[in-house]
């Protein structure tokens, strides 16, 4: 009806009225020439669309921008379809495979009539630059398959139209976008033209198999990044160098601290003598925090009959990240992908009563997911982990308090590590959800309080919680600015239901007990890469296997050396002798390689004097001390900082 008004609420509950069938950029217009200048996208209700999509109802709305995560993704994709546009006008021929955004940037799958050259990403990048200078609109079109499939099989493109066969229905429509002379499968929604995507980079090629599986064809991946301007460029180009030499997968082989071999198989890490120290001083650290602040120890087997699995839904949900079931005695077995099934099971074989609740039960379990190939990475992605998992059963008047003593623990134990720029996001009920909406209301209301009271800031992902309940993420920021989602708070209303968990209340009645999932590193093989990166290699004093190595400059030293190695080893120093009739700049410089934490400096001014000369890593003189003085000097930073903790 021509003339009909809209009315859109905006993120800060304003309501604005616009014609029906205004647009993202009208709505950026009427806001403000920034906003305009800024603005990438728009969602409206939970969906992100195009600026040039017309709004016909009334709706909450958000303008999105590259400060955005959504905003950014959109910023991604369509640089990806920029950079195919380009390899495919350089490298005719090449067809298309997919090309979607990342964590940080975006790739492109294509299958080339040849190999690509680190010599073509320049050429590829220079076409990228004219295209960008077209400033051409992206637009969107919406056909049928059968147009689809006709308009991809005229140009061959058979990864398409395999695509487009696994589209169930023929009443539905496809979508493809146009910029330039590039045409795309895509569902989108993509930048309004060509020219805002000012800043990019052509990172690296790397070979990835179609939809990821092995036998299917190999194709050649192209990863990049972009930017909407060239100072953001500039900085993320400078952040990469710094995490490349920060990669825990170079710094792990260079101390020799675990390794990942073809031997035992991909995705399996091997502790070696010097990591397997920092991961028991981890846990040691680990479990006897757990102890103070309440929490009871609990074990199980890293094996369990399927028809657990079944009974607990993950042959179900989450069967594609579990290994193939085996047989024992004609009984099918499981390798467990998880924790909670028995921590439940423990929790059933007593009679639980109100008096007994809250049950705090924490486990350093190893678990095993399958996971890909394609997506192992170092430690970050393997397949065989330590999860430091504990389960709480409480009561519903006890889960607030419950909750933020969680928050409280979790982000004491991360400021013992060095982790003290702690963001926090809340997920909430998604579309499809089990449980009582007032149940949702309730978990969500404690886990919003215990941030609040706190004083904490958060982002709401709305929607974002798994179908069996919402959860607290809680993400790390390393020292080069990169955030890491360590720990999670996951409230379950799924498996109490499922095990048919009880306790007798006050009432001499069986009422459900609240399950709160809780992982606060997340996995150790995981953290052990962040805090690697995090500290480049140079641990803590108090985590290092090596606290100090004495390094003797001449051989007439050397018994003077060797007494003060049992000195300091009688004094509770981790320390090691270097007496190789090597010149003491090479020791030094080996020293540094090493990442050890002090290096004394021993000649015969020391000898005599019966003191070391102190070297801190980095080249930092502390001058000479005493045996003693530098013992101290050990003794006061061998603990973990911010050791303090809130009881229960």
């Amino acid at each position: 009806m021509s003339g009909t008004m809209i009315k859109l609420t905006l993120p800060d509950g304003s309501v604005r009225e616009y014609a029906s069938g205004a647009t993202g950029a009208d709505v950026a217009a009427s806001i403000g020439a920034r906003l305009a200048k800024d603005a990438l996208a728009i969602k409206v209700g939970d969906r992100v669309r195009d600026l040039s999509w017309p709004i016909t109802a009334d709706a909450p709305i958000q303008i999105l921008t590259f400060d955005s995560p959504e905003g950014r993704e959109v910023f991604w994709h369509s640089s990806a379809h920029l950079m195919a546009q380009a390899v495919t006008e350089v490298l005719p021929g090449t067809k298309l495979a997919i090309g979607p955004p990342i964590e940080e940037g975006f790739y492109y799958d294509f299958d080339p009539p040849r190999p690509f050259t680190t010599e073509d990403l320049e050429k590829f990048e220079k076409r990228m630059g004219e295209i960008v200078a077209e400033d051409s609109p992206f637009v969107r079109k919406e056909c049928s398959l059968a147009e689809a499939r006709k308009t991809f099989g005229d140009r061959q493109e058979k990864y398409k139209l395999e695509i487009l066969q696994k589209i169930e229905g023929e009443e539905q429509p496809a979508s493809m976008y146009t910029h330039s002379r590039f045409l795309d499968l895509c569902r989108g929604p993509h930048v309004p033209s060509t020219g805002r995507l000012k800043a990019f980079k052509l990172l690296s090629i790397a070979g990835a198999y179609w939809r990821d599986a092995e036998g299917n064809p190999q194709l050649q991946r192209i990863y990049g990044v972009s930017f909407p301007d060239k100072k953001r460029l500039e900085e993320f180009v400078q952040r990469r160098e710094e995490a490349k030499k920060r990669d825990h997968r170079h710094l792990g082989k260079q101390l020799k601290l675990f390794s990942i071999q073809e031997g035992s198989g991909a995705g399996l890490v091997l502790w070696h003598p010097k990591g397997a120290f920092i991961r028991r001083k981890i846990e040691e650290f680990w479990y006897k925090r757990h102890q103070e602040s309440g929490y009871e120890l609990v074990y199980s087997p890293h094996i369990a009959r399927l028809k657990l699995w079944e009974v607990s839904g993950h042959t179900g949900f989450y069967a594609e990240n579990m290994f193939p079931p085996f047989d024992v005695e004609n009984n099918p077995h499981q390798l467990k992908p998880m924790n909670c099934p028995f921590h439940i099971l423990i929790y059933q074989s007593d009679l639980q009563s109100y008096r007994d609740l809250p049950k705090r039960w924490a486990e350093m379990g190893t678990v095993y997911r399958f996971e890909r190939g394609g997506v192992l990475h170092g430690l970050f992605r393997v397949r065989g982990f330590t999860q430091d998992d504990a389960h709480i059963f409480c009561r519903r008047d006890q889960v607030e308090e419950e909750i933020g003593t969680v928050l409280d623990f979790c982000l004491s134990i991360y400021g013992a590590f060095g982790f003290n720029d702690v963001s926090i996001s809340l997920s909430t009920r998604p579309a499809k959800a089990i449980g009582e909406e007032a149940d949702w209301h309730m978990a969500e209301e404690a886990l919003r309080n215990a941030i609040v009271r706190r004083g904490r800031t958060y982002k709401v992902d709305e929607g974002g919680g798994a179908f069996y309940g919402p959860k607290i993420d809680l993400h790390v920021k390393d020292a080069i600015g990169r955030p890491w989602q360590c720990g999670t708070i996951q409230f379950d209303f799924n498996l109490p239901e499922r095990f048919d968990l009880t306790y007798i209340g006050t009432d001499g009645k069986k009422h459900r007990p609240v399950m709160v999932h809780r992982a606060l590193l997340g996995s150790l093989e995981r953290f052990f890469g962040i805090l690697i990166e995090h500290h480049a290699g140079v641990f803590p004093v108090w985590l290092a296997p090596e606290q100090a190595i004495i390094l003797s400059v001449t051989e007439k030293v050397n018994d003077y050396a060797a007494q003060l190695l049992r000195e300091l080893e009688t004094a509770g120093v981790r320390v090691r002798l270097d007496d190789r009739p090597e010149k003491i700049g090479m020791k030094i410089r080996e020293a540094e390689t090493l990442k050890i934490p002090y290096m004394l400096v021993v000649g015969d001014r020391e000898s005599q004097s019966h003191t070391v000369a102190v070297r801190a890593h980095g080249g930092q003189d502390l001058g000479t001390k005493s045996v003693a003085d530098f013992a101290e000097l050990i003794h006061s930073q061998d603990g973990p900082a911010g050791d303090s903790v809130t009881q229960p």
